[in-house]
């Protein structure tokens, strides 16, 4: 699989499909106040893969290396989505961890909330992005599933959870993460998104970095996932991308909430609130906190 930097011009024309998809989407949800996933008509079409052939690459499509696989498949990996086998809940839905049948591979599967009015369009998105990203320390998308109305997603397995698990309500027999670890980890998750912004080509603006999105090897190497908000940044001469406010509270930058005009730097407030949550060790938004200490960033 390669990467950003040596995109030529077959990957840059697979970036534009992907920003026509996205844009598509993003108009498809500015016209309509009741965002329904039927409202993408396209994507049944583009994504649907009612056998079990799995797609291996062309030679000229060296970086759309994802399998498809079949509710069938995930279903057996998953042990039927047993609740033993869930790892987590989320907006987009929930996610289980599972075993290819066919290869013994360990990964972990979400599963698209059909009930959710934002998934299909962030499942597209998904799939565009991180088909096309490379990189140690963002997430590796093996496959999906788009089986009739399942919306699947299949990534490896991240054995230490989030970065959120390791800072937050910790167990009394949990020891917290070490100075050194978490820089580490900072540091990681810093490569992670200045791939997206100086490599990338166009740019790519993550628009949800947060501690629950940085997920954790055995050796506490972070990777950056879940990219369903995510969107290609400004070219030329352009300064931001005018859109619909998306992201999570505490860690949004106030001027993109302010205005719906996103650019680079609103990753980098975000990455500086993960920052603060790293070496405080206090959540971005903490209720339970005192009166003015709410907020880490206000604080």
């Amino acid at each position: 699989m390669g990467c950003f930097p040596c995109f030529g011009s077959r990957e840059e024309k697979q970036l534009n499909t992907a920003s026509k998809a996205e844009n598509f989407k993003e108009a498809q949800s500015n016209s309509s106040n009741g965002c329904q996933p039927s409202a993408v008509p396209s994507e049944k079409h583009k994504l649907n893969n009612s056998d079990s052939k799995k797609e291996a690459p062309k030679d000229g499509d060296a970086h759309i290396a994802a399998q498809t696989f079949t509710f069938r498949e995930l279903a057996t990996a998953t042990k039927n989505f047993r609740p033993d086998s869930l790892l987590g809940e989320g907006g987009f839905g929930r996610v289980y961890k599972g075993r290819l049948e066919s290869t013994g591979q360990v990964v972990a599967v979400k599963q698209l909330d059909r009930n959710g009015l934002q998934g299909n369009r962030e499942f597209l998105v998904e799939v565009l992005m991180l088909s096309l990203l490379h990189h140690p320390n963002l997430v590796n998308l093996i496959g999906y599933c788009a089986d009739g109305d399942q919306r699947l997603l299949v990534y490896e397995y991240m054995p230490l959870g989030s970065l959120e698990d390791h800072l937050h309500d910790l167990p009394s027999d949990k020891e917290p993460l070490d100075w050194n670890t978490r820089m580490k980890i900072a540091a990681g998750a810093a490569r992670g998104l200045e791939h997206l912004h100086d490599k990338a080509n166009p740019p790519v603006i993550y628009r949800d970095f947060k501690s629950s999105n940085i997920l954790l090897d055995d050796s506490f190497n972070p990777k950056l996932s879940d990219f369903g908000l995510a969107k290609l940044g400004p070219v030329g001469d352009k300064t931001h991308v005018s859109t619909r406010v998306m992201g999570t509270y505490g860690y949004c930058a106030p001027e993109y909430a302010m205005t719906g005009q996103l650019t680079l730097k609103s990753d980098v407030y975000s990455f500086g609130v993960v920052l603060l949550e790293l070496i405080t060790g206090r959540k971005a938004i903490d209720k339970c906190r005192a009166a003015g200490e709410h907020n880490l960033v206000a604080w």
